[in-house]
């Protein structure tokens, strides 16, 4: 692996990780509004948004390169079908009080991400990155012991949010203007979608308060934000590097789960949670000691 590491690009990693990592709170307001309604207007608010920064970037004519080129729309369709499919399964986890499960997917993801850049990307780790991943694995394995009721939930979430990373970075298209394309591709059924459930006489998103709408209209923006800084983080790091920042996402969650919705942390599961902090430490040593000699 390359001993340089791009600050920008770990930067922009932390920062969406950490966004994520709080981002249960915000959709637990929404859990009364059906979870592929909240997907719709997810994608409906955040291409606005998008659109504005390309603008400002002066990316229109990559955001338009990308759309009339199937070399590059190909890649786009399939990974708007990846994170369309990952937010609909938080979403409904968040409102089933899954936020355990939810967290397990994510420490699970870092794992399938260290695979598919093994595989697909011919990435290589150090004695130390190796050292970590065995810890790691040992952890998710005690912590996926504890929770095998909601395994389907947490190994969709890990595996669609593995290959879309894999999708994005692969893809010759720049972080705004495929973030925008793939919401694009989302617009007309998100439109439909959340069309259909306005017209329901038990509704109870769209509308239904100056509140609610409020809260629907920022979850586009609440969206593009993390995205469009992993998007870019993934384009500049190695993607086994990306794998262990991605877990202060899920703990983060985890101690929300916890200490704020009163989600059961068996013994198990702090045992599962101390040894990733080990991994993490370890890891985080190695990747400082990197960064020291690459100065």
């Amino acid at each position: 692996m390359n001993d340089r590491i791009d600050r920008g690009g770990l930067t922009a990693a932390i920062t969406a990780f950490v966004i994520w990592g709080f981002m249960p709170i915000f959709f637990k307001q929404l859990v009364q509004v059906p979870a592929i309604e909240v997907i719709g207007h997810r994608v409906i608010w955040a291409l606005p948004f998008l659109l504005v920064i390309i603008a400002i970037r002066g990316q229109i004519s990559e955001f338009v390169g990308g759309i009339s080129q199937w070399s590059q729309l190909r890649w786009l369709i399939v990974s708007a079908v990846l994170v369309s499919t990952n937010w609909l399964i938080f979403v409904y986890a968040v409102g089933q009080n899954q936020l355990v499960a939810t967290s397990l997917g994510y420490y699970l993801n870092p794992l399938v991400n260290i695979l598919l850049g093994t595989v697909f990307l011919k990435e290589t780790l150090n004695r130390a990155q190796w050292a970590a991943v065995a810890v790691a694995v040992v952890a998710v394995a005690v912590l996926a012991l504890g929770s095998l009721s909601t395994a389907w939930i947490s190994l969709i979430l890990a595996c669609s949010f593995g290959l879309y990373g894999l999708v994005r970075k692969m893809a010759p298209v720049g972080a705004v203007p495929g973030l925008a394309i793939e919401t694009m591709i989302l617009l007309p059924l998100a439109l439909a979608v959340t069309y259909y459930l306005a017209q329901t006489p038990a509704h109870t998103g769209w509308g239904s308060t100056p509140a609610m709408t409020g809260l629907l209209i920022a979850s586009g923006v609440l969206t593009a934000i993390p995205l469009l800084l992993f998007a870019i983080a993934a384009r500049r790091m190695p993607y086994s590097i990306m794998a262990f920042i991605q877990y202060i996402g899920p703990t983060i969650s985890l101690l929300i789960a916890v200490f704020i919705y009163n989600e059961p942390l068996s013994g198990v599961r702090a045992l599962s949670l101390g040894l990733i902090w080990v991994a993490l430490g370890i890891f985080s040593w190695d990747m400082w000691r990197r960064m020291r000699l690459a100065d």
